[in-house]
């Protein structure tokens, strides 16, 4: 495969209602059938009126960012000071929902296209009606990453090609049968436009030529590559998420199971909150049964049906704050047992133990 990466020159500013197939037509006549089109998000937006009026400057501007950045906004992901992380109602995971103040007069936002897919269907629908060209488009925005530094772009909505390379069930040259590779390869052709597109040379369309012949219907679009809410191991942030266990743990309803608990289940469930109690504090689960025992004759109120024991204590020597901290890391720890499928019930530390609390089970 050899591949062509190509600037379409001479677009210039693009305000709304402009017919984006006309003007990137008369820029790039030499487009040809299979080419790829990568086509920033920003002059789709703009050409559909995706824009709206706020101060030039001054809290006024702020106020009216945020008002647009909450409507644009299905779930705060993470916020730490005015950095917001949020899911955009389209499913997508970045910074202020795509919201752009770059490229635009100082009195106006653009967001991000409405409905991304539908954008670049109509852009390839009308290059193909209209001059005969059968291109894949992909629109394309630009969001950082989790775990790495800097920016990159990424598809928001694909039309006539499949947003993912699906490798499973190949076999490489090793005779390994692939079981998990799939390539998002239409964001691998976003970020190659982008190296010839830049953020300040005025070059909003990009060409690759030479990767495929395109698809002769549309596809699923760029939804393909939303992952799916219950497969999602990190959709909040750190602290949102400490915070949003620890408002579950405060209304966990007092009672214990049916069956009796599962040792392995209460080691994993010690084990989960071993990064995040405070020092020194400890939790020790009881499975001696003559130890359990006696440790249970001590208890005040032992429930009925209690069948196993966890012993809690506070990091020393145990002021008022270290007290207040081995509360809150009790509910973290009610709370990993609760995902473990393990009801508990806090009771005061057995009489004459060093424990703070105990947790029966």
């Amino acid at each position: 495969m050899k591949l062509e990466i190509l600037p379409v020159l001479g677009i210039g500013d693009v305000t709304e209602g402009d017919d984006l197939a006309a003007l990137i037509a008369t820029a790039a006549p030499w487009l040809r059938d299979g080419d790829v089109l990568v086509v920033t998000s920003k002059i789709v937006s703009k050409a559909e009126g995706r824009l709206v009026d706020v101060p030039a400057d001054g809290p006024e501007r702020l106020a009216a960012r945020d008002e647009v950045l909450a409507a644009e906004t299905a779930r705060v992901v993470a916020s730490r000071g005015a950095t917001r992380i949020v899911q955009t109602h389209h499913g997508f995971v970045m910074a202020s929902a795509g919201i752009d103040a770059s490229n635009v007069d100082k009195t106006r936002l653009v967001l991000l296209p409405e409905d991304p897919d539908a954008s670049a269907r109509a852009l390839r629908a009308a290059l193909r009606e209209r001059y005969d060209l059968d291109v894949a488009v992909i629109v394309s925005d630009t969001m950082g990453r989790p775990w790495r530094n800097g920016l990159t772009d990424v598809a928001l909505g694909v039309a006539g090609m499949p947003a993912i390379r699906d490798h499973r069930g190949e076999v490489d040259p090793y005779g390994n049968e692939l079981q998990l590779t799939e390539m998002a390869v239409v964001d691998e052709l976003a970020g190659a436009g982008e190296l010839i597109k830049g953020k300040c040379d005025q070059v909003p369309v990009a060409v690759v030529r030479g990767y495929l012949t395109s698809s002769p219907d549309d596809g699923i679009g760029a939804r393909a590559l939303v992952r799916d809410a219950e497969l999602d191991l990190f959709s909040l942030g750190t602290a949102e998420a400490r915070a949003a266990g620890l408002a579950a743990a405060a209304v966990l309803s007092d009672g214990t199971g049916q069956a009796p608990a599962d040792p392995a289940a209460v080691r994993r469930a010690i084990a989960a909150v071993a990064d995040v109690v405070a020092p020194g504090t400890v939790f020790t689960p009881v499975t001696d049964d003559e130890v359990r025992a006696a440790l249970v004759a001590a208890v005040p109120g032992w429930p009925e049906r209690a069948t196993a024991l966890v012993l809690g204590g506070p990091p020393a020597p145990a002021g008022p704050a270290e007290l207040v901290r081995f509360g809150a890391d009790l509910h973290r720890l009610r709370t990993a047992l609760a995902a473990e499928g393990v009801p508990s019930v806090l009771l005061p530390a057995p009489t004459g133990s060093t424990a703070g609390a105990a947790l029966a089970l």
